[in-house]
C-alpha cells in the first residue's frame, strides 16, 4: 500500500536524489520557500527549501523495496523512528501542498525597526536601528550620535542584526 515516507539526503544533493527518484516512478515533495535575504551584501531573494536535506516520497514498499531507494544516488537514508521508517500522514502532506511560502523574510535579515551592531567602518561597535533598505546593498540606520539621532545610509555588509 503507498504510504508517504521521509528521506534524508547527502549535503547538496537534494535535487539529484528527487531526478533519480522520479525516474523510478516515486512521487516526491520539496516544499520550497521564497526567502529575502543578504547574500554578499545585496539584498536578493532566493528560492530554498523549507526543509534543506529533507525530501517526502510515495511509494508502495510491496512495488518498490525501501533498499532500492536507500541506493539511489544522493540519498542518504530513510527518517526512522526505531527500526521502521517514518509514514507521514497524507493531511500533513496536503497542508504542505496547499500553503504558500512565498515573501519568507530570513531571520538574520534586519526589518525596519531592528536593532544592528555596526561591525567595521567608522562607526564600528555602535548600535543603530534599522529603518529601511537603500538600493540593493546599502541600508538607512538610525544612530545616536552625542545625544543627537543621525540617519546614515551604510553598506550591508558593515553591520548584523543583534539577537
Amino acid at each position: 500500500m503507498e504510504a508517504w515516507y521521509l528521506l534524508y539526503c547527502k549535503r547538496g544533493q537534494l535535487l539529484r536524489a528527487k531526478e533519480h527518484l522520479e525516474r523510478q516512478a516515486v512521487a516526491c515533495l520539496t516544499p520550497m520557500v521564497t526567502l529575502e535575504k543578504i547574500i554578499r551584501g545585496k539584498r536578493t531573494e532566493t528560492c530554498e527549501p523549507l526543509f534543506p536535506n529533507y525530501l517526502f516520497i510515495e511509494f508502495d514498499p510491496e512495488t518498490i523495496h525501501t533498499t532500492t531507494i536507500s541506493a539511489t544516488r544522493g540519498v542518504s537514508h530513510f527518517v526512522r523512528f526505531g527500526s521502521l521508517p517514518v509514514i507521514i500522514p497524507s493531511a500533513v502532506i496536503n497542508d504542505l501542498r496547499e500553503h504558500s511560502f512565498d515573501n519568507v523574510t530570513d531571520p538574520e535579515t534586519p526589518l525596519s525597526g531592528d536593532k544592528v551592531l555596526i561591525t567595521t567602518g567608522v562607526f564600528e561597535g555602535l548600535q543603530a536601528i534599522y529603518t529601511e533598505p537603500d538600493g540593493e546593498a546599502r541600508s538607512m540606520l538610525l544612530l545616536n550620535l552625542l545625544n543627537k539621532q543621525v540617519y546614515q545610509s551604510l553598506d550591508n555588509r558593515l553591520f548584523q542584526k543583534m539577537q
